[in-house]
């Protein structure tokens, strides 16, 4: 009887969680779509998804941020709040608070738990993609466009980044609802 309760509280636990990256977020301080700070600290002891976006990306952005969209969307229908959602501009110079708040209204996205940050260099930027995402953040040559990595990154309560899935096509909308339903209840 003891063993059978074990196997059964095993295959309860939130041990089927498997991760891809192990990255811990460096600090950070940057202002939202309402010109608000956000930070680092306003997110730990919450689980959150984030990518990289821009508002004059031609190509991956779009379809990036309506997958996200549909992602909160996905949450929201299984009573999941417990979350946030933060897209870092790779575009900072372009990006002021009230293009990323325009951008967003065209995805019928719930903003209360959406934080769309600028305020900072496009160095930064590229420094912060790179250490905290394993990713770029680079200018096109001769473009008004920047390459930048397509993942969205999932972070877990204590600040670390623990794994990444496509968020551009084929994006398993699925695995990343019970990765964070997992994550939440940890």
């Amino acid at each position: 009887m003891i063993v059978t309760s074990l196997v059964l509280i095993t295959g309860c636990s939130n041990s089927d969680f498997q991760g891809n990256m192990d990255v811990k977020m460096q600090d950070f301080t940057h202002v939202n779509q309402d010109n608000k700070e956000v930070g680092l600290k306003d997110l730990k002891g919450t689980v959150w998804i984030s990518n990289l976006i821009f508002t004059n990306c031609t190509t991956v952005c779009p379809p990036m941020t309506k997958n996200m969209s549909e992602l909160q969307k996905m949450l929201n229908e299984k009573g999941i709040k417990d979350y946030r959602i933060v897209s870092f501009s790779v575009d900072p110079k372009n990006d002021t608070p009230a293009k990323l708040k325009q951008y967003i209204s065209y995805y019928d996205a719930d903003e209360s738990n959406w934080d769309l940050l600028t305020g900072y260099d496009a160095d930064y930027i590229k420094k912060f993609a790179e250490k905290n995402f394993q990713t770029l953040a680079i200018p096109e040559p001769n473009s008004d466009q920047i390459m930048h990595g397509t993942s969205f990154y999932l972070i877990n309560k204590e600040g670390t980044v623990v794994k990444s899935y496509s968020g551009n096509k084929d994006v398993p909308f699925d695995e990343i609802v019970l990765d964070m339903e997992q994550l939440i209840k940890e």
